[in-house]
């Protein structure tokens, strides 16, 4: 059996050196002007280690966010655990240090290829992965259920994940991430995620940002869409005390685009989210849609940008970015981007900051429900719009669960 990882061990020392020379990000470069990430370098984490079984705590914790009707990959503190996953028979699917080798010729071509703008981060989870997942879905197939890819801290310490997914000729799945940790665990979770949808191929993707309230959080999902392929992203932010994702997707001819996404702080929490719809070739199509719900002292960030190339005439895009301010401390800083080089287009984009409707609230006043239950049914119904879009039965409750949480009166009428 080949065993030789040289190749990909000459991209983490490439990256390593890279990072080494340009460290995280800093608040010069335009894409991230509005997120300090300086905390990050003063904690100076530790790399995780492998640990040998979760306590009755972590067993608990992990059970609760695992769906069922889901294959699993399981990744405790950065490293891939056989042992706890379920993977599906019927595709191809490992750990990335075995696809290395069990599928180079795979992998190899692909991996790095769909990051066109690397910074700190993704040099830096370059750098530093200890593991990740290979999906690789033949042309003309169909997954028979969503594969759920949990990614779970239990240390204080730094952990990084590679994951990269093809999607073949016709293939069709649904993916979904999910991002935990021990509640009282102060870590830094780092993870790129790449994927390439080949023609006509169709992916919808998950993903649940759930991270302790004390944690650092980096994602990024870089995609590559083909002649006619459909990628559809939910992307649902409620951890962390400082969480960044990102969502940049490369369209081809006919190609299709759907990002939601839904982002909730409260406290201190600073929730940054950066999309790029990138319209490469003619006949395309992308919608946009993120909502923000932000209370006490926490920030919301979100920069959407669509570009149209020259070549892309008949592109057909629409952004909305909508805000609901719940204290007169919290903050949003929103800036939908359209940059525009061909002149047969139809794009659009939409934005709105504002607070709960006082004639709403009054309204429900009138028919006998107090005012915090009031605020509650209204923020609740504003946020619940996004988790009605979630077609799997399990997610969709999963999520509705942490939704009642932040809003227990909401759903109570």
């Amino acid at each position: 059996m080949k065993t030789d990882m040289s190749w990909l061990n000459t991209f983490r020392q490439s990256d390593l050196t890279h990072f080494e020379q340009t460290s995280f990000p800093s608040q010069r470069l335009e894409d991230w002007r509005y997120t300090n990430v300086s905390a990050i370098e003063k904690k100076q984490f530790a790399l995780a280690s492998q640990i040998e079984k979760l306590d009755d705590n972590a067993k608990s914790r992990l059970a609760a966010f695992t769906l069922n009707d889901c294959y699993h990959g399981i990744f405790i503190d950065g490293f891939f655990q056989a042992s706890l996953s379920t993977l599906p028979e019927s595709i191809t699917v490992c750990s990335i240090n075995e696809a290395a080798t069990l599928h180079e010729t795979l992998l190899a071509p692909v991996f790095n290829q769909a990051i066109e703008s690397p910074h700190g981060f993704t040099h830096f989870t370059n750098a530093h992965f200890s593991d990740g997942i290979f999906v690789c879905i033949n042309e003309n197939s169909q997954l028979d259920k969503p594969l759920q890819i949990i990614h779970f801290a239990t240390q204080e310490a730094m952990s990084a994940t590679r994951h990269v997914v093809i999607l073949q000729n016709n293939a069709t799945a649904t993916l979904i991430e999910t991002f935990i940790g021990v509640e009282t665990q102060t870590y830094l979770t780092s993870s790129v995620l790449e994927i390439f949808l080949r023609d006509n191929a169709d992916l919808t993707l998950y993903k649940v940002q759930q991270d302790s309230d004390k944690a650092y959080h980096f994602g990024g999902t870089y995609v590559q869409q083909a002649d006619n392929a459909r990628f559809t992203h939910h992307n649902f932010a409620l951890g962390s005390v400082l969480a960044r994702s990102e969502i940049i997707s490369h369209l081809e001819t006919g190609a299709q685009c759907e990002l939601n996404g839904l982002y909730l702080g409260a406290n201190r929490q600073h929730l940054d989210n950066l999309t790029r719809i990138v319209h490469a070739k003619p006949d395309a199509v992308s919608r946009e849609y993120y909502k923000g719900i932000l209370n006490n002292r926490a920030r919301g960030v979100f920069q959407g940008r669509i570009v149209v190339d020259e070549d892309a005439q008949r592109t057909d895009s629409q952004m909305n970015n909508r805000n609901l301010l719940l204290s007169s401390d919290a903050e949003i800083d929103t800036k939908p981007q359209l940059e525009i080089y061909a002149d047969d287009v139809k794009c659009a984009h939409g934005v709105t900051v504002g607070q709960l409707d006082e004639k709403s609230i009054f309204y429900l006043q009138s028919r006998g429900i107090d005012e915090d239950h009031a605020k509650h049914i209204l923020t609740f119904a504003f946020a619940n719009e996004m988790v009605d879009k979630i077609t799997v039965p399990s997610l969709h409750d999963c999520v509705f669960t942490q939704l009642l949480a932040r809003f227990p009166e909401g759903a109570e009428r």
